[in-house]
């Protein structure tokens, strides 16, 4: 059973984050926006809805660039409960997709509860100022891709780059949970 997005609080300020990436650096939010704006993903390794958005998150990141807009990715889960989820496993994704953005380690899970995350997939589109102006989906396709699906986080962010100003129609995010650390 999948897990849906609530809204954003449209208009809040990105939440800051140091966190480790797979290339072997560190990265602040400062590192990874871009002049026109930033998309924060949260993602992982094992979902399958990730899976599946994959090829689209890799097409969606490279024309997001062409529009001055960064990408970066974040891992939040549990990854003593979901292994597959492991620093290690995220190096591998890394190189195998070739990803064109920083895929980040949220091991204390500090970040996505700042940003109030949910799901993976979960995208969040800020504008030029770090304000948030998107929350939802990459596109109506979930765990089968939809060939002809509306790119709605790209069309969201190539509007927010242009004019600054959100959609107005916004579509959650649906995935599978966060898997957050039993305490």
């Amino acid at each position: 059973m999948g897990t849906e997005s609530p809204p954003g609080e449209l208009g809040t300020a990105a939440p800051a984050f140091l966190l480790p990436a797979t290339d072997g650096r560190t990265y602040a939010l400062d590192d990874v926006r871009g002049p026109k704006g930033l998309v924060v993903i949260f993602m992982c390794n094992h979902c399958p809805y990730v899976r599946a958005a994959l090829p689209r998150i890799v097409r969606d990141a490279r024309d997001l660039a062409a529009l001055g807009i960064g990408t970066v990715a974040i891992n939040s889960n549990d990854s003593i409960t979901y292994p597959e989820d492991s620093f290690e496993r995220m190096v591998a994704l890394s190189a195998d997709w070739q990803l064109p953005f920083p895929y980040l380690f949220d091991e204390t899970q500090q970040v996505a509860r700042a940003y109030d995350a949910v799901c993976t997939p979960e995208f969040y589109g800020f504008d030029s100022g770090l304000l948030l102006r998107y929350r939802g989906r990459l596109d109506a396709s979930r765990k089968d891709p939809l060939p002809d699906a509306r790119r709605d986080l790209f069309e969201a962010m190539q509007q927010i780059a242009q004019t600054g100003a959100a959609p107005d129609t916004q579509y959650p995010a649906f995935g599978c949970s966060i898997k957050w650390k039993i305490e």
